[in-house]
C-alpha cells in the first residue's frame, strides 16, 4: 500500500511542477469552466496536444488554490481589448473598402508609432478602465471591511472623518470610479467628448429616476416629462446651425436639409450650367446675414428693374430672389419660398411633400428594429402591427412638424414681431416652437430626447468656447466622465432600479466584477447576499 501510494504521489503532485509561465498564461487567458469546454471540444480531439495539456480537474485545482479575482479582471480586460481593437480595425476596413467607393483616394500620411495610434489608445483606455475599476473596487471593499473590525477602533477614534468616508456604503463605488480618469489615455478628439457627455446625461437621467422613486416629483402634472428637453435642445441647435455651423453636428444638419422641401430651393434642371446657383449652405448663411441686417423688406426686381434690390452682402442669392413673386414682402420669404407669396400655403405644401418621405424612412427603421420582437407578432399580429403603425405615425409627425415649424416660424415672426426685436435670437424661438412637437412622443421618446440633448450640450459648449463665453478646461471631459461614472456607481449601489435599463445594469455588473447580472431583477435576499 505504501509503495502504491508513493508511486501515485508524483502524478498527483504534477500540477505543482507545471511551468509557472504556462500556468500564469492559462490563468490569465481562460477560466476553469472555459478550459473545460476548450479541452472537451478541441484539446481532447488532438492526441499530440492532449498528452501535453492538463486535465480539466487538475487545472481547476490549480485555479482554486490561487486568488482568481485579479486573473478574472485581467482576462476581462484583455478580451475587451481584443474585441475593441478588432471592431475598430473592421470599421476602418469597411470605411476604406465599401463606404469610400467613388471618393477621391486619401492622401498619403506618415505612419505613426503604434502607441500613438488612435485605435490602440482607445483600446487601451477602455480595457484599463475595466481592469482598474475592478481592482479599485476590491481594494476599497476590503479596506472598508478591515476598518469596520474591532481592531480598527483606535484608527476610527483618531480619524473620525476619514474613517466615516472610507467605511461609507458608497466608498467602494466612488473609489472604483477613479478608474474613469484613465479615459485620458484615449485621444482628446470628438469621440472622447461624446463618451463623456453620454455618461453625463445618463447620470442625470438615473439621478432623476432616483428622485422620482423617492417621491420628489409625486405631484408633477401629467404633461411634465423628458419631452420638455426637446424645445430647448432644438432651439439651441437651430441657432447654432444658422450662425455657428462649425459647432453643429453635420449629420443632423444634412438630415434637416434633406427633409426641408419648399423651404430650401434646389437648382432647377433647366438652369444654365455656366451660371452659379446658391447651394443649401449658402442659403443658410444668407438667412443668417438677413437676420443680422434686421430682416429687410423685399424689393422685387420685376417691379423695379433699375433699382438695387439686394444688399451687397446678399448678391449671391440673386438667382433665387430675382424671379420671386412680386407680392412677397419679406426678403427671407423671397429666399425660402420665392414661387408662392402665401406662407400658409407653403407650410401646407411642405407637409404634403415631407411627411410621406419621413414616414417611409421611419417605417424602414422601425420595421428593422421590430425584428427582435418577432414573437409578439406571431402571438398577436394585429396588436403588434397596430402598435408599430402608431409608433411610426407619431415619430413621423414629430420630426416633420419639428422641421417644418422651425422653418415656417421665420415667416410667422416676420408678421408678428418688429424688425428690430430679437433679430438673431428669434432663431432660438423658432427651434423652440418646433421642439414642442415632441409632446406627441412624450411616452416613448426619452432616448431620442436625450440624444438631442447630448448634441445640444456638445454644440453649446463649442459655441461658448468659440465666442469666448467660457474657457475650456484641459482634460475637462475626463473629469466630467469620472464624476459622472461615480454618480452612476453610487446610484446603482443604493438604488439599482434607478438605472432604468437592463443592459446598463448588466454592464455595470460586468464593470464591478459581478458578471452579466441584473441586481434589480434579483430577489432581495440574493441581492443582499451579493452585496456582502
Amino acid at each position: 500500500m505504501s509503495s502504491s501510494s508513493s508511486a501515485s504521489q508524483p502524478s498527483s503532485g504534477r500540477p505543482e511542477r507545471i511551468d509557472p509561465v504556462l500556468r500564469n498564461a492559462l490563468r490569465y487567458t481562460v477560466s476553469p469552466r472555459e478550459y473545460q469546454l476548450l479541452h472537451q471540444y478541441l484539446l481532447s480531439r488532438a492526441p499530440a496536444v492532449r498528452k501535453r495539456t492538463l486535465p480539466p480537474r487538475k487545472y481547476d485545482a490549480i485555479a482554486k488554490g490561487l486568488d482568481d479575482y485579479n486573473a478574472a479582471a485581467i482576462r476581462a480586460s484583455l478580451r475587451l481589448a481584443v474585441v475593441t481593437y478588432s471592431g475598430l480595425k473592421a470599421w476602418d476596413l469597411i470605411k476604406s473598402k465599401l463606404l469610400s467607393r467613388g471618393a477621391a483616394p486619401p492622401s498619403s500620411q506618415r505612419r505613426t508609432a503604434i502607441w500613438k495610434s488612435p485605435n490602440v489608445r482607445l483600446t487601451c483606455s477602455l480595457s484599463l478602465i475595466l481592469l482598474f475599476h475592478r481592482l479599485l473596487r476590491r481594494f476599497f471593499t476590503r479596506l472598508r471591511e478591515s476598518l469596520l473590525t474591532n481592531e480598527a477602533k483606535a484608527f476610527r477614534r483618531r480619524n473620525p472623518r476619514i474613517a466615516k468616508s472610507l467605511t461609507s456604503r458608497v466608498a467602494p463605488a466612488i473609489g472604483s470610479s477613479l478608474a474613469g480618469f484613465l479615459l485620458a489615455v484615449c485621444p482628446g478628439d470628438q469621440l472622447r467628448i461624446t463618451i463623456a457627455i453620454y455618461v453625463f446625461t445618463r447620470a442625470l437621467e438615473f439621478w432623476y429616476n432616483y428622485l422620482d422613486d423617492r417621491g420628489y416629483f409625486k405631484n408633477k402634472p401629467s404633461w411634465f416629462g423628458s419631452w420638455m428637453i426637446m424645445p430647448v435642445a432644438c432651439g439651441q441647435l437651430l441657432h447654432a446651425f444658422v450662425f455657428d455651423r462649425d459647432c453643429f453636428p453635420s449629420a443632423y444638419g444634412k438630415f434637416i436639409l434633406n427633409n426641408s422641401p419648399e423651404y430650401i430651393q434646389k437648382k432647377p434642371q433647366d438652369y444654365p450650367p455656366e451660371l452659379k446657383f446658391p447651394g443649401t449652405f449658402d442659403i443658410v448663411d444668407s438667412l443668417a446675414q438677413i437676420s443680422k441686417l434686421k430682416w429687410p423688406a423685399f424689393v422685387s426686381p420685376i417691379l423695379f428693374p433699375v433699382s438695387e434690390t439686394l444688399p451687397r452682402s446678399l448678391t449671391s442669392i440673386s438667382p433665387i430672389t430675382s424671379p420671386a413673386h412680386p407680392a412677397i414682402k419679406s426678403l427671407s420669404c423671397a429666399l425660402l419660398h420665392p414661387n408662392d407669396p402665401s406662407c400658409v400655403r407653403t407650410y401646407i405644401s411642405y407637409w404634403i411633400q415631407a411627411f410621406p418621405k419621413v414616414a417611409r424612412f421611419f417605417t424602414i427603421i422601425y420595421a428593422a428594429m421590430s425584428i427582435t420582437r418577432w414573437r409578439s407578432f406571431l402571438d398577436s399580429p394585429v396588436t403588434a402591427v397596430n402598435r408599430l403603425a402608431k409608433s411610426i405615425l407619431r415619430m413621423s409627425l414629430f420630426i416633420s412638424g419639428a422641421i417644418g415649424t422651425s422653418w415656417s416660424s421665420i415667416c410667422l415672426f416676420q408678421r408678428l414681431l418688429p424688425r428690430n426685436f430679437l433679430p438673431t435670437q428669434r432663431w432660438f424661438l423658432g427651434g423652440f416652437l418646433g421642439g414642442l412637437w415632441a409632446f406627441l412622443e412624450r411616452k416613448s421618446g426619452r432616448s431620442n430626447f436625450l440624444y438631442s440633448a447630448r448634441m445640444s450640450i456638445d454644440s453649446l459648449w463649442k459655441v461658448g468656447v468659440k465666442r469666448g463665453w467660457w474657457k475650456g478646461v484641459k482634460n475637462g471631459d475626463v473629469l466630467l466622465f469620472a464624476v459622472s461614472l461615480a454618480t452612476v456607481n453610487v446610484l446603482y449601489e443604493i438604488s439599482p432600479r434607478s438605472v432604468n435599463s437592463g443592459v446598463a445594469r448588466k454592464g455595470l455588473g460586468v464593470l464591478r466584477g459581478e458578471g452579466w447580472v441584473d441586481r434589480a431583477a434579483l430577489p432581495r435576499r440574493e441581492r443582499e447576499a451579493a452585496e456582502e
